[in-house]
């Protein structure tokens, strides 16, 4: 079920903002969801704003998360959501 709604918000994250931004799940450990953005978007000003929009997208879902860390890694950017209960 809580996959499902993550899929869910990433398939519409991706569809809003395809292809300066895309988003992967990369798992879900106990409380936090691990979301890989790709996309050109990593070169602008106002990146957090472009990982921080997936949380959005999952609290249309009813799915409340906070933004706890975002990594840079060689050509991707991995941002970690904490679960709200």
């Amino acid at each position: 079920m809580m996959q499902n709604l993550v899929l869910r918000g990433i398939e519409q994250y991706n569809k809003y903002r395809y292809p300066e931004a895309e988003a992967r799940l990369v798992g879900i450990n106990n409380d936090v969801i691990v979301v890989e953005f790709r996309g050109p978007f990593r070169y602008t000003c106002g990146v957090v704003d472009w990982i921080e929009d997936l949380k959005y997208e999952l609290e249309d879902l009813g799915l409340r998360v906070t933004l706890i860390k975002i990594e840079q890694r060689d050509d991707s950017l991995i941002g970690y959501f904490k679960i709200e209960k």
